[in-house]
């Protein structure tokens, strides 16, 4: 399981050509503009501008996704977050979120009408919380 990393996006919400294109360097590792843009027309129903590839880099580097860098002129991007910390980020602000709610009716009528297996992971990840704060105390 990947932690929850140390750099944080400053936003996490993406659209959908953002997420294709971070999928993308998630895969390649470092890319190019053209990297990028040759992937996305290897479907030949898409159509793309080369300037729009380097617009949606622009912005998941500003948004704190991708970290970009200059050799020669060329410009390459890489991920700061990996796709294991991405979804682990994702989970930890969805359930931020689901408690935010603050109500402990509405939370435990939520946790009342889950199955078993639901019910189980839950203890576990009781388990785990209660393992991890012990270990942090011992130190």
């Amino acid at each position: 399981m990947a932690t929850l990393p140390n750099h944080r996006p400053k936003q996490l919400s993406l659209g959908p050509l953002e997420t294709e294109i971070l999928h993308i360097v998630w895969e390649l590792g470092t890319v190019a503009v053209k990297d990028v843009h040759d992937r996305i027309l290897s479907d030949p129903e898409r159509e793309l501008a080369y300037t729009s590839v380097t617009t949606i880099l622009q912005r998941l580097t500003q948004k704190g996704w991708l970290c970009c860098d200059r050799q020669n002129r060329i410009y390459t991007w890489q991920a700061i977050v990996s796709k294991e910390q991405a979804l682990s980020l994702r989970a930890y602000e969805q359930l931020n979120q689901f408690l935010a709610v603050g109500n402990p009716d509405v939370v435990a009528a939520f946790a009342d009408s889950l199955d078993q297996t639901s019910v189980d992971q839950l203890e576990a990840i009781a388990q785990r919380l209660r393992a991890i704060r012990k270990a942090r105390e011992d130190q």
